[in-house]
């Protein structure tokens, strides 16, 4: 089996997507952040020392999809169409569940945009919830379903059409 991120030496290589024909490709990730129950009131009933903390966290998510090539070192940079992140409590956590939607019209997927925008909206979601509770615990990172490329449609949730996992 040949490795497309290794060269000929072994060392670590950017894959040349050059040949590949651009298609429509869209990448669903998800993840959790659980917490105490006060601190889910407390985040719900808008008290929290930093202010709109799912509003901002939404934001990082979104903005972290566009940074992702700066951040993980082969990745490509690309042109992303459509981002979308949103937050969904689930008091059975208790918590929250937090999906990326990220799409592009390009060579390359973005199964990578996807899980850097769940992780850091994830992040940020803590970061603003620190001072109430610093025991939250970030897990189930995860791809849960990709279309478009050679490699073909991914999906690990039983869903047909990609679409909103938390509705």
């Amino acid at each position: 089996m040949t490795l497309s991120h290794i060269d000929n030496t072994g060392a670590a290589q950017m894959v040349d997507i050059s040949d590949k024909t651009p298609t429509l490709r869209t990448a669903i990730a998800i993840c959790e952040i659980s917490m105490q129950t006060s601190t889910l009131d407390a985040i719900q009933d808008g008290n929290t020392p930093k202010g709109d903390v799912l509003g901002t966290a939404r934001l990082a998510g979104i903005m972290a999809a566009k940074q992702t090539s700066n951040l993980i070192p082969l990745c490509h940079q690309i042109s992303l169409t459509s981002v979308d992140v949103q937050i969904k409590m689930d008091e059975n956590i208790p918590g929250y569940k937090i999906q990326s939607i990220v799409k592009t019209q390009g060579q390359t997927g973005v199964e990578m945009e996807a899980l850097t925008a769940v992780t850091v909206a994830a992040l940020t979601l803590y970061d603003m919830a620190k001072a109430l509770e610093k025991t939250m615990v970030i897990s189930n990172v995860r791809l849960v379903g990709k279309t478009g490329g050679k490699s073909g449609d991914f999906c690990t949730v039983g869903f047909g059409e990609l679409g909103n996992l938390l509705e």
